[in-house]
């Protein structure tokens, strides 16, 4: 069983936060799969973005605000 961390992206109305959480690499068909914590952790993130907690999902990775591009 390896361990590594892996960048996650959670999207969640206007904003995107681009989340490092560890992920375990094993033989099984369900590698690879979140930790635990990494799982609460992205929970977390897509809570405070519910909320427009902005502080809170910062602290967790970077948070980008989505804009619509106008096209012709």
């Amino acid at each position: 069983m390896t361990h590594r961390m892996k960048t996650k992206y959670v999207h969640e109305g206007a904003y995107v936060a681009e989340v490092s959480v560890e992920v375990i690499l094993d033989d099984t068909e369900w590698s690879p799969y979140l930790t635990p914590e990494g799982a609460f952790k992205l929970d977390d993130v897509r809570d405070a973005l519910r909320r427009g907690d902005l502080a809170t999902a910062a602290r967790y990775g970077r948070i980008y605000e989505m804009r619509p591009v106008a096209h012709q």
